[in-house]
């Protein structure tokens, strides 16, 4: 593991049905606004490295969980720079606290009162590049595993599944290096 870590947390979807034996909806399951679309279910926080993706930290919660309260469980501690987008701007306290010596390198507001600041702009842009690393995992876990959807009821099983695939996803993005390693 290197001593960067890049946070970020993905919507996985639940069906807002009602139609089943309780008439009612998962009760551990809630909802959330993102842009201007509303998303029913739970929340999947990770906790990346910044050099070789691998996933050592993540978090299952209910959608309306804002994704900067968890960022205390997605540090190891021995981070020298921490990665994230917006969601996770002013953290700084919270970041110094659990990782003492890492750097905050989250994306910070570069728009205010319709006033584009350019220099902002173009940091955010070079964090991106790193901070943009995450959505690999991300999308193994939802395409080829096929957790786009939760698939139990309940928050503790599509936690605990959660979990099984970020393994199986580490696995899975390793699994040239591991095969080179067997043939040797």
């Amino acid at each position: 593991m290197a001593t960067g870590t890049i946070v970020d947390a993905t919507i996985i979807n639940a069906p807002s049905s009602t139609k089943n034996a309780d008439k009612a909806r998962d009760p551990e399951m809630h909802q959330t606004k993102k842009g201007n679309q509303w998303y029913f279910g739970m929340k999947a926080h990770f906790g990346i490295d910044s050099r070789s993706k691998l996933i050592h930290a993540v978090q299952a919660t209910p959608a309306n969980i804002a994704d900067s309260t968890m960022l205390p469980d997605l540090l190891h501690g021995n981070e020298t720079r921490v990665w994230g987008d917006q969601a996770y701007r002013g953290q700084r306290a919270v970041i110094r606290q659990h990782a003492p010596r890492a750097k905050d390198f989250v994306n910070r507001r570069y728009r205010h009162c319709g006033v584009v600041d350019e220099v902002e702009r173009a940091k955010n842009r070079t964090k991106s590049k790193v901070r943009a690393k995450v959505e690999h995992p991300i999308g193994i876990i939802k395409r080829v595993f096929g957790f786009a959807k939760v698939r139990y009821r309940g928050l503790k099983k599509n936690a605990h599944r959660l979990l099984v695939t970020c393994a199986l996803a580490n696995l899975f993005m390793t699994r040239r290096h591991l095969l080179r390693c067997d043939a040797a």
